[in-house]
């Protein structure tokens, strides 16, 4: 019996109003040959019908477009219940940061910058395929299992990703009988709109210092801090090297750079720290570096949360965060946009739970004893 399965690839549609960009990304669609080219649009408009006629698996979206931009786009296939997976592609700028924060915010998947200052054309490509194509696999993969039935396994993700895949749940790790001094959170692919339902939903007074890597590059985290702040009740800031860490405050690590927590013997208070050191699992910031860090300084008193992602980084993390008698929290499947980061931690039995988005926050407050210890100061501006 032949056991070679046919899967077929996934189309996607391209939308840029430059055809010298059009023309790039065609090219970079083309090197990988689970992927094609289901067709190309110039404007918001054209997308639109584009997206009704072809169905494609997934949207490359251009943030600045003439007419209807990226972000009016995406929120026209919103309003029209096209759930098409979007990655946007923007510009390395702060306008295009700001503007592609606002799309993650909205529903888009993912982004990926257009590459810039490279000296040739053949090295734009390369750099496209390492940063794009790994994205639209995952994303894409899910539509792709269901029409074929069955489950693929991810070379990047390297976890099976069909939603029929997983047939013996694994072990749940018991929480930790220590109550949490500091939150965690890691997040990558589909982390802006999972940070956007979650941090909102924790209270004003919230007890312990919250710390997140979400990996981005560094014009993109300020205004992703700057948007969550002005949604929470918890102030949120882009975290800044030595600085105290207070309860009720969310650090966002800056784009470029690992977040680490630091014990002083001068100060009561453990400090941030920003290193430039080198990238783990190609990422900086990574999760793992954030929750090694934070074992060496709370021990048993942590409780991590491992939400949306492509890939493993924090899965090292989980572990010597549970030796450590640490509890961990896992965003379900269903709800990920990739089931990677947290699907690696749950299916290696590290989480005490695995949850949809919108029942992480009450297990949050439930786990960390709000109205049960002190609350913090009340929400204030940083000078």
């Amino acid at each position: 019996m032949d056991s070679t399965i046919t899967l077929r690839t996934a189309r996607i549609l391209i939308v840029d109003d430059s055809a010298v960009m059009r023309s790039l990304l065609r090219r970079v669609i083309g090197c990988d040959n689970r992927l094609e080219v289901a067709g190309t649009a110039n404007d918001g408009a054209s997308a639109l019908r584009a997206i009704v006629a072809i169905r494609p698996d997934l949207v490359l979206l251009d943030v600045d477009m003439p007419g209807m931009d990226g972000l009016s786009t995406l929120k026209e296939m919103k309003a029209q219940g096209m759930k098409v997976p979007v990655i946007m592609c923007s510009a390395l700028t702060q306008r295009g940061a700001r503007v592609t924060i606002e799309a993650l915010a909205s529903g888009a998947s993912d982004y990926v910058a257009k590459p810039s200052g490279q000296p040739s054309r053949e090295a734009a490509v390369q750099t496209l395929v390492h940063n794009l194509v790994p994205k639209i696999i995952a994303l894409t993969e899910p539509a792709i299992s269901a029409a074929t039935q069955t489950p693929i396994t991810n070379p990047i993700t390297h976890h099976v990703t069909a939603h029929h895949a997983i047939t013996h749940p694994a072990p749940i790790a018991p929480p930790s009988q220590a109550t949490p001094s500091v939150l965690l959170i890691g997040a990558s692919t589909g982390g802006p709109a999972a940070l956007d339902v979650l941090l909102p939903a924790l209270p004003a007074g919230f007890p312990i210092p919250i710390l997140i890597v979400q990996h981005m590059p560094e014009l993109f985290t300020r205004p992703l801090a700057e948007r969550l702040d002005s949604r929470c009740q918890l102030r949120v800031r882009e975290a800044t090297s030595g600085e105290k860490l207070q309860c009720g405050v969310a650090y966002i690590a800056p784009g470029g750079w690992h977040l680490e927590i630091a014990a002083t013997t001068a100060l009561r208070e453990p400090i941030i720290r920003l290193t430039h050191d080198a990238p783990e699992h190609f990422c900086r910031p990574s999760v793992d570096v954030l929750f090694r860090s934070a074992v060496a300084v709370y021990g048993a008193n942590i409780l991590a949360v491992m939400l949306t992602g492509m890939g493993s980084d924090g899965l090292a993390g989980c572990r010597l965060i549970r030796a450590h008698n640490g509890t961990v929290i896992a965003q379900d499947r269903h709800t990920s946009a990739v089931w990677g980061m947290p699907g690696a931690v749950a299916q290696a039995g590290l989480a005490y739970r695995v949850l949809p988005l919108d029942a992480i926050a009450p297990e949050i407050i439930r786990l960390t004893g709000i109205g049960q210890r002190p609350a913090c100061e009340p929400r204030e501006s940083f000078a």
